[in-house]
């Protein structure tokens, strides 16, 4: 049977661990989430957002009809 000293130094050991492995993992898991964010706030302003869409729906419309005038066709 183990000592006491020597069951404490194996405690003391095994909870040192578990917080310093705590403690990295938890620190990789909230630069995860920042870079993850980080991804999110890159693609908000992107093409397949509905503002941009509308807007190049406009510029689309806004060609047609000029391409319209060139051609002298009456809308």
């Amino acid at each position: 049977m183990l000592a006491w000293e020597s069951l404490a130094v194996v405690t003391g050991g095994t909870l040192a661990a578990i917080t310093i492995l705590a403690v990295a993992a938890s620190s990789a898991f909230r630069r995860w989430i920042d870079w993850k964010r980080s991804e999110l706030g890159a693609t908000t302003g992107g093409p397949a957002s509905p503002a941009n869409r509308i807007e190049i729906a406009d510029l689309k419309e806004r060609v047609r009809k000029l391409e319209a005038i060139a051609a002298g066709v009456e809308l």
